[in-house]
């Protein structure tokens, strides 16, 4: 009887009529005879457009009329792109802008979607086989059947040959990105120096800094240590491009114990009584820097988990940035109310742009 070399138990020996013993053949002692037989493939089912010409030209004109769908789809984004601006920053134009130009790129993608599934289903050459992997070869006989391969596939599809199909199909795969080029083109300005533009924000020698979103003016005295605020210039909510002055201009301010902070000498008076403030904007890819850990004096993006240390001047401690956060010089005024000295020395935002 044998025995099992783990624990001793003793193994029941398989019947003679189920196994072949080999006891030459290392790793096939015992081979199996009652595996289960390939059923095969089961009874090959014609589709309509394969019994009847007519449902057949009925699918091709189904395929390539939404293909041509697609066409019209990005064609009517791009047009909606300049027909709906949102200049003006109203939110109803906003969200009729979006509205129109994303039910346009939808009917392009799901059209092309459609299209190539109704092909593939409809037309293309219906039958069952078996694709036998073989080793990796680069042998002249394996490139000449990828070559007969790619023929077969070819007359299988009905690619070369069905040729409205086909340069339909072309033609919505041309015409799909266009709405994207013509979008992501205009979220940048379009003829103004992008590099100037985050130079400047604005922030001036004497301008208030507000609470965001009211606009309230914030005295040194609002601030306690530990406590962080989120700034705006002011004047900023009565601006016609409030959004765009935001978006480079947005401040977080904080007060830490003024022991705790380590400015170098030209710095030392951008700050008021531990009370400073930094930029907003993420030198990373520009997303906002809104998280503030009171114990450790740390400031994170959410995005990428960049982490900034404000003890030192705002320095990269973790994350894929690669510059401190830009810091606005501040002091009071005569009524006690916290205002800028200057602009920021430095552009704000992603450090991709270019810096002087």
């Amino acid at each position: 009887m044998a025995l099992d070399d783990n624990g001793g138990t003793e193994i029941t020996p398989a019947a003679s009529s189920a196994v072949d013993h080999r006891p030459g053949d290392p790793g096939t002692a015992v081979i199996v005879q009652d595996a289960v037989e390939n059923p095969g493939f089961p009874p090959h089912r014609a589709r309509i457009t394969d019994k009847d010409p007519r449902k057949q030209r009925r699918a091709e004109r189904t395929i390539y009329t939404l293909f041509y769908l697609s066409i019209v789809g990005s064609i009517w984004a791009i047009a909606a792109y300049i027909a709906f601006p949102i200049e003006s920053g109203n939110i109803a134009d906003l969200r009729i802008s979006t509205l129109a130009i994303g039910l346009g790129m939808t009917l392009a993608l799901l059209a092309i979607g459609f299209g190539a599934v109704h092909w593939a289903k409809a037309l293309m050459v219906d039958k069952e086989g078996i694709d036998i992997r073989h080793p990796v070869q680069g042998s002249d006989e394996t490139r000449e059947r990828s070559v007969e391969i790619f023929k077969e596939a070819d007359q299988e599809s009905g690619f070369g040959r069905r040729t409205l199909i086909r340069n339909s199909l072309i033609g919505a795969l041309v015409a799909f990105p266009l709405p994207a080029i013509v979008l992501f083109r205009g979220l940048g300005p379009m003829n103004e120096d992008p590099v100037k533009l985050l130079s400047h924000t604005m922030w001036k020698k004497g301008m208030r800094l507000t609470r965001d979103p009211s606009g309230t003016p914030i005295k040194a005295s609002d601030v306690t240590i530990g406590s962080v605020f989120h700034v705006i210039p002011e004047g900023l909510n009565d601006k016609e491009d409030a959004l765009d002055q935001k978006a480079k201009a947005a401040v977080l301010l904080m007060r830490l114990d003024p022991k705790d902070l380590h400015p170098r000498p030209s710095r030392k008076d951008w700050a008021y009584d531990g009370i400073v403030a930094y930029s907003k904007i993420c030198t990373h890819v520009g997303c906002p820097v809104a998280l503030y850990e009171q114990q450790t004096h740390h400031l994170l993006c959410p995005c990428h988990q960049s982490q900034f240390d404000i003890t030192h001047e705002a320095r990269v401690i973790f994350g894929p940035a690669n510059r401190p956060l830009p810091q606005l010089p501040i002091e009071v005024d005569a009524d006690g109310y916290l205002v800028a000295q200057s602009d920021f020395h430095e552009p704000v935002g992603p450090s991709f742009w270019e810096r002087h």
